[in-house]
């Protein structure tokens, strides 16, 4: 799916992302059908990637094949809490599910889907005061429940990285407001993955330094040649899919 992505943001394959694959999964066998619909929400918002970027009018079968995963495999009523209040894989999960809904919106908004996905609460906020591998903890029972929990920047990165799917024009919520409010935290993680040769959390990470840089936010590390080296690595599969979002939001102007 995420090949299938890359292919049409890059022009090569002018058959839909998601219908394409869930049609070629259906000629297989009924079994495989269900795999591809799981495999449209597990991408996410990132099945929408090249018509958000490209602006590209969505065709029907794509807008169809989306739904039926919406139908299939329902978002979670009400969002899972943040951690650590809660678990992270059932958040992160609802936050892919919001991205999903929320880009399907932008890019047919004349769509009439009765799929909607409640908007999840917050992430731990990244605190450069905190140790660097400080895990977000509870607060106190008496404290503010407006008041986010905080952690250092470590576990904050690679939450981020996690969550780099919304990183796309248009899409708008608490975790872009922690993106806007952690530049440090994200420039230093992306840094950090490149030294340890996890390439697919820098990638992610690039993302959302491509996703401010597009915004008009300064940041402390230039991302276009970080991207540009992460594109000389040559590695296929989602890292190039992120990597090439990337560079298509460092390729238009900051607005």
């Amino acid at each position: 799916m995420a090949l299938r992505a890359l292919d049409a943001l890059e022009g090569v394959e002018s058959t839909g992302v998601a219908a394409g694959y869930v049609e070629e999964a259906a000629a297989e066998s009924e079994g495989d059908t269900a795999v591809a619909l799981g495999a449209v929400r597990i991408l996410g918002a990132d099945v929408l990637a090249p018509y958000v970027l490209r602006h590209w009018a969505l065709p029907d079968e794509e807008s169809y094949v989306i739904d039926l995963a919406l139908s299939a495999l329902p978002p979670a009523r009400p969002a899972p809490p943040p951690p650590p209040g809660g678990p992270e894989a059932p958040w992160l999960r609802a936050w892919a599910d919001w991205g999903l809904v929320a880009a399907l919106a932008r890019v047919a908004p004349g769509h009439s889907s009765a799929h909607t996905a409640p908007l999840p609460e917050a992430p731990p906020a990244c605190d450069d005061a905190l140790p660097r591998r400080r895990p977000a903890v509870a607060g106190p029972e008496d404290a503010d429940p407006d008041e986010t929990a905080r952690e250092g920047w470590v576990p904050w990165a690679v939450r981020m990285a996690a969550l780099a799917p919304l990183a796309l024009p248009g899409l708008d919520g608490p975790v872009h407001a922690s993106a806007r409010a952690g530049v440090t935290g994200l420039a230093r993680g992306a840094c950090r993955s490149m030294l340890r040769r996890d390439f697919p959390t820098a990638a992610r990470l690039a993302r959302w330094l491509a996703w401010l840089h597009h915004e008009g936010v300064p940041l402390p590390l230039d991302p276009v040649p970080f991207t540009q080296h992460l594109t000389l690595l040559g590695v296929g599969g989602r890292l190039a899919l992120d990597t090439a979002i990337a560079r298509e939001l460092l390729r238009e102007e900051p607005l």
